[in-house]
């Protein structure tokens, strides 16, 4: 599929992944958004030019070009998010009916710079948190050897989160990052950035072939996410 298209447009239920994001952002009550694209980003213009207006969205395209990865695209359309208050940053190839609007009401009432949905479950790499705060990121020996400890906990980051407008301007890594990078960064400055826990329910995410399949089948059994 995505020898032609883009991953965010292929169907989990009949339906476009994009467009399970638009539905549940439109009943969210977002009103604006914006998609970074690269690989066939054409296609992903020409959905959103469609299917935007009728979910009620204004919907831009943030081009990249190279891969600037999760951060780095995220800085690069900083400026067309500016201006509209908090940003909730969903990953179009996580298939998840986490509650949005716990989500940002948890983040709203927090004083925390980034909220971060993160899950108990198995994952090769994982953020440590300590008393309601990032404090570090475990991969590979480190991770296999972890044990929770005195309010330590290792989770997986759901794909979802919400950042305060001030969280992108302090961004000042260039080109091409991760996200993990600044959040760990800015922790380790004295920034909070928060867990948000939306344990059990629907989460997969749809990194290849074979984890769409799996999509797919909760789908079937559980229903689109709303």
């Amino acid at each position: 599929f995505t020898d032609k298209h883009p991953k965010c447009l292929a169907k989990v239920g009949g339906v476009p992944l994009l467009e399970i994001v638009l539905r549940r952002l439109a009943r969210l009550g977002v009103r604006t958004v914006v998609v970074n694209a690269h690989h066939h980003a054409g296609q992903v213009d020409a959905f959103l030019r469609e299917k935007a207006p009728e979910l009620g969205l204004r919907a831009e395209v943030s081009f990249e070009d190279p891969v600037l990865e999760t951060g780095g695209g995220l800085k690069k359309a900083a400026p067309l998010l500016r201006g509209e208050g908090p940003v909730l940053v969903y990953n179009s190839d996580v298939v998840t009916d986490l509650d949005l609007a716990a989500l940002t009401a948890v983040h709203a009432g927090s004083g925390a710079l980034a909220t971060l949905a993160v899950l108990d479950r198995p994952s090769g790499r994982k953020l440590t948190f300590k008393d309601g705060r990032l404090v570090g990121h475990l991969t590979g020996p480190e991770l296999e050897a972890f044990a929770p400890r005195a309010g330590l906990e290792a989770l997986a980051f759901s794909g979802v989160h919400v950042a305060s407008e001030d969280f992108l301007d302090l961004m000042t890594e260039a080109g091409a990052f991760s996200l993990t990078k600044v959040w760990l960064r800015l922790a380790g400055a004295g920034e909070r950035i928060a867990p948000f826990r939306p344990d059990g329910g629907l989460g997969a995410d749809v990194g290849d072939a074979a984890k769409l399949a799996f999509a797919d089948s909760l789908v079937a059994k559980h229903g689109l996410p709303t």
